[in-house]
């Protein structure tokens, strides 16, 4: 009788779980508009719904996103960058309500640059000392039709980084030979190299690694060295601001009660731990290979199986 009563009660505790499981609220993943950002999403909503949960894709901005976490709206940022995204991290930390998950296995830099071929055709002797830029005979090579005459840096969306590339320009003294434009889309980026690489003229580039661009060949400018401070809104001046980019981590932010209320999708996020190569590989699949975002996390999933099955232990 009493190994019936305490089964009876395991039961009952075992559904109690249960119901919470299944009455926790989709963890709801932000989806901005770079490939390997989505295609995680993808592969985390995914792996949580193996785990069995519910997941909503949640259209996002860069910035506000951490803003979002902290409250709530939204329970991870799992793509989070050094150079352009700690400083919205960090204060949404200090608010409260975001706390930080970890980090991946990938060092990160978000530059300007050329792909390999400007190099190798020879288009700014001197590349890629960002000193090369100085001359007339290169900037000629990299004007197109609305540079007004100018260079053109063809910079990723403005919500991105706002005027951190135009400040560059005017900290370097380049601003009156090259000019900044910004991209629609990380898709209009992509667009921009074969279209530069067709018609035979240079481009400078916004890009980033880990990326898909990383297999095909792409060149950072060696800008001055970046330090805590020379931007303008950390704090410095025109004469400070053409510093380059910092070599940074790439984290993971999470609401501070999604260990609570999920807790085997938080243990799988934290030991989520993706390589440049893995990062890279997701990309390639939407940008080279042509599938969705959520084909490419299939994909990936497929290919890497074993690491997946890791995280979810």
């Amino acid at each position: 009788m009493k190994k019936f009563i305490s089964l009876f009660y395991a039961l009952v505790l075992f559904a109690g779980f249960t119901t919470v499981a299944k009455a926790a609220d989709p963890i709801r993943i932000p989806v901005l508009n770079w490939s390997s950002q989505i295609v995680m999403a993808n592969v985390m909503a995914q792996a949580f719904e193996e785990l069995g949960y519910d997941v909503e894709l949640v259209p996002a901005e860069s910035a506000t996103r951490y803003e979002a976490v902290r409250v709530g709206e939204l329970h991870v940022a799992h793509e989070t960058w050094q150079s352009t995204m700690a400083k919205p991290f960090y204060e949404a930390m200090d608010k409260g309500g975001l706390i930080d998950a970890g980090s991946h296995l990938a060092p990160t830099l978000e530059d300007m640059g050329v792909p390999q071929w400007v190099i190798d055709e020879n288009l700014c002797p001197g590349l890629p000392n960002w000193e090369a830029l100085k001359s007339p005979e290169c900037q000629a090579n990299f004007a197109t039709p609305d540079s007004e005459g100018k260079g053109r840096w063809l910079e990723g969306p403005y919500e991105w980084h706002t005027d951190v590339m135009p400040n560059r320009l005017k900290g370097l003294g380049l601003d009156d030979q090259w000019m900044v434009k910004f991209a629609g889309s990380a898709d209009a980026l992509w667009a921009e190299l074969a279209a530069a690489k067709k018609e035979g003229r240079g481009t400078v580039i916004f890009n980033w690694t880990p990326n898909f661009t990383d297999a095909e060949g792409f060149v950072f400018i060696e800008f001055p060295p970046f330090y805590q401070g020379c931007r303008i809104e950390d704090g410095g001046s025109v004469e400070t601001t053409g510093c380059g980019s910092p070599i940074g981590w790439l984290k993971k932010a999470a609401h501070i009660k999604f260990p609570i209320t999920h807790t085997s999708a938080y243990k799988f996020y934290t030991k989520m731990e993706f390589t440049s190569g893995n990062i890279g590989e997701m990309a390639n699949y939407v940008d080279n290979g042509g599938m969705t975002h959520a084909e490419a996390a299939t994909a990936y999933i497929a290919n890497n199986r074993d690491q997946i099955d890791l995280f979810m232990k």
